[in-house]
């Protein structure tokens, strides 16, 4: 009788061998990447954590692009000027948006592939009347930005970042609380024994809007013949580093923002912890893509980093603008081909995060078709809450070209939607973007403690994320 050698695998069985065929399985990046592809991913994660340093408000966001872009050799748009093949400019929309193409081999009639992403964050804006003095202490007054739990914000360092335009029409940037010899900002919290009540209320009631209150200074003024000696103080430093007075505050745009930099998390340093992963884990990977295959895309590549998306996407710097619609346009127009064929024959992938599956709150996800940290960029078919509420639903024909796209590109990819069907739900910019006649698809990167002040991430979930929309980009 003839024996099997004791190194030669063992048969595999009918129903192993079908189960094989059949069976679908989602397989952690880790066992499939090369020790060289993940020193490859964490080499390009120090770039992302960069970015995210430097970038934490949208207009920063934009600033980095614009010169990411200038150093790959691409120029401002001009509005009447015929595009060919190969060139590469970009439209920036005042200093909060920007629109980046790259002209394919292939007319823009035959569609352009669009990536967008959004660059606003959740945060805390000042108001617009918002120093005031109590008790001897001086505050800021605030209105959050976007969806936040409110008492995770409190008690944090905080930096003021953004821009106050001065009487005379001058502009004066602002960033202070990130260098370490800068004074940082704060939000007061009760203490433990004086804080019976405020415990017995619901998480979601504890902290109020108005309670959000900056504290940003107690020293007064030396002059004994004024009131309000605190907040003049403040003023009178503030006129004297920016030269602003009480008024510039009126036409300003402020916002705090955590001090906190881009750190690895874990012993292995597989994850990155930083403030503001939704969106900028997108926006990086779509913005280092079209810098990378400008000259061997077949489509015209587009990029777009949104803002507003937070908060609804209006105004026109956020999507539902025309601003992006209109560019396109013109240059479609001034190649003399139909902008309407362009819209019918493109297609986008919403470049926006999907919740990380966290098995420390398992009850609100349900686990089969939900997107997990190192197994991949997400693809959600439809995002909105309920009953797909709310929502832009990839159409199959579209969902089986980015699946078999990602699978001949060797992408490591999975498919997730936002948590159990009736536990609440969110949106992103698709549904604006499917107006316009496009076919659209979210793809992007899970998210742990999504809105939170320091969010978490995994490195080869942004090196996947990287390798999809490069796929794309060159189709």
């Amino acid at each position: 009788m003839a024996t099997k050698k004791k190194d030669q695998a063992p048969e595999k069985s009918k129903g192993e061998l079908l189960k094989e065929s059949l069976c679908m399985t989602k397989k952690y990046s880790y066992d499939i990447m090369t020790e060289e592809q993940i020193k490859e991913c964490y080499d390009y994660c120090e770039g992302y954590k960069e970015f995210l340093d430097k970038a934490k408000t949208e207009r920063e966001s934009v600033t980095y692009a614009v010169e990411y872009l200038e150093a790959h050799g691409f120029k401002p748009f001009e509005y009447g000027k015929k595009y060919k093949k190969g060139d590469k400019f970009y439209l920036n929309n005042r200093g909060k948006a920007i629109y980046i193409v790259v002209v394919g081999k292939k007319s823009f009639e035959e569609g352009v592939h669009i990536a967008a992403a959004h660059v606003d964050t959740s945060r805390i804006d000042l108001k617009q009347n918002p120093l005031y003095e109590d008790n001897n202490l001086a505050f800021f007054k605030t209105h959050y930005y976007g969806g936040i739990k409110k008492y995770q914000w409190v008690t944090l360092p905080l930096a003021l970042h953004g821009v106050i335009m001065k009487a005379d029409g001058t502009k004066v940037e602002v960033c202070i609380g990130e260098d370490e010899s800068d004074p940082i900002f704060y939000i007061t919290d009760l203490l433990p024994h004086l804080g019976k009540d405020q415990a017995g209320k619901p998480l979601y009631n504890a902290f109020s809007g108005e309670d959000l209150n900056i504290l940003c200074g107690s020293r007064p003024f030396a002059d004994d013949k004024v009131g309000e000696k605190i907040k003049l103080n403040v003023l009178a430093l503030l006129n004297e580093k920016y030269g602003i007075t009480e008024e510039d505050f009126l036409s300003s745009e402020l916002t705090l923002v955590p001090v906190s930099k881009a750190r690895d998390v874990g012993f292995d340093r597989s994850l990155i912890g930083a403030y503001g992963h939704d969106d900028r884990v997108c926006a990086y990977p779509i913005l280092t893509a079209i810098a990378d295959v400008a000259g061997k895309n077949e489509h015209t590549s587009v990029t777009i980093f949104a803002d507003k998306e937070e908060t609804g996407s209006d105004t026109n710097t956020g999507m539902t603008s025309f601003a992006f619609e209109d560019m396109l346009k013109e240059m479609c127009i001034n190649a003399g081909q139909n902008p309407r064929k362009m819209f019918a024959n493109s297609k986008c992938l919403s470049a926006d995060v999907n919740a990380g599956f966290d098995p420390n709150f398992a009850g609100v996800y349900e686990a089969r078709n939900s997107a997990f940290l190192n197994k991949g960029v997400c693809v959600t078919k439809f995002t909105g809450g309920g009953g797909k509420g709310g929502t832009n639903d990839a159409h199959a024909e579209f969902v089986s070209y980015v699946r078999n796209l990602f699978n001949d590109a060797g992408v490591i990819w999975q498919m997730g939607e936002l948590g159990k069907v009736d536990q609440g739900g969110g949106g992103t910019v698709a549904k604006i973007l499917a107006k316009l006649n496009i076919d659209v698809i979210d793809v992007g990167v899970p998210v742990l403690s999504m809105h939170a002040p320091v969010e978490v991430v995994a490195k080869t979930d942004i090196w996947s994320s990287y390798n999809a929309f490069v796929a794309f980009f060159k189709d």
